[in-house]
């Protein structure tokens, strides 16, 4: 069995939380809430990065990435 804890947080907080959660329960409203902000924040950070980058970048790095995977070996 899973052991659990309690995170205390403001009324007005919970109440919102609950409102968003649903039926679902905390634990995976929580888990499926933490895996969207990650998300979000990594495409951010790749849509940042593009506006930084040429393309003759992005395609560089696509070929550096594709050519270390294809030669990739564990020992």
């Amino acid at each position: 069995m899973s052991k659990y804890a309690t995170i205390s947080v403001p009324v007005e907080v919970k109440k919102r939380l609950e409102k968003l959660k649903g039926k679902k329960e905390w634990g995976e409203f929580l888990l499926e809430t933490c895996t969207e902000a990650n998300r979000l924040k990594s495409k951010k950070a790749l849509e940042e990065l593009r506006k930084l980058l040429t393309d003759e970048d992005l395609e560089a790095m696509r070929q550096s990435s594709k050519e270390f995977r294809e030669n990739f070996k564990l020992r």
